[in-house]
């Protein structure tokens, strides 16, 4: 059997690809201002863009959840940390910078 360049066997077979890390994030808003909206907005597009399938996202509002926010030592909302895979990561900010995003994430996005 020939072997196709750049393609993994194991004894002749080729192997599925490797699955993408699974992404656990927390978002943390203020509310429904127009801040916070735009915000889960460009975090769920960015997830179903580049993470489709692979990540795990939580909206918590620090109003309705204060204890979360000083758990988490939250001192700027909109903030969102990525959990898993590590190092864990906290970004602020709107959110609409999909470049800065995906470095904060530790992704290469093309």
């Amino acid at each position: 059997m020939k072997r196709r360049k750049g393609v993994s066997t194991i004894k002749g077979m080729p192997l599925a690809p490797p699955v993408p890390k699974d992404y656990v994030l927390r978002l943390f808003v203020t509310g429904t201002t127009p801040r916070s909206t735009r915000s889960i907005i460009n975090v769920r597009n960015f997830c179903d863009r580049f993470l489709e399938g692979h990540y795990e996202l939580e909206v918590v509002d620090i109003y309705q959840q204060p204890t979360a926010a000083r758990d988490e030592q939250i001192i700027a909302a909109p903030t969102l940390i990525k959990s898993l895979p590590l190092p864990l990561r906290r970004l602020v900010g709107d959110f609409s910078d999909q470049d800065r995003v995906a470095a904060g994430l530790d992704l290469a996005v093309i």
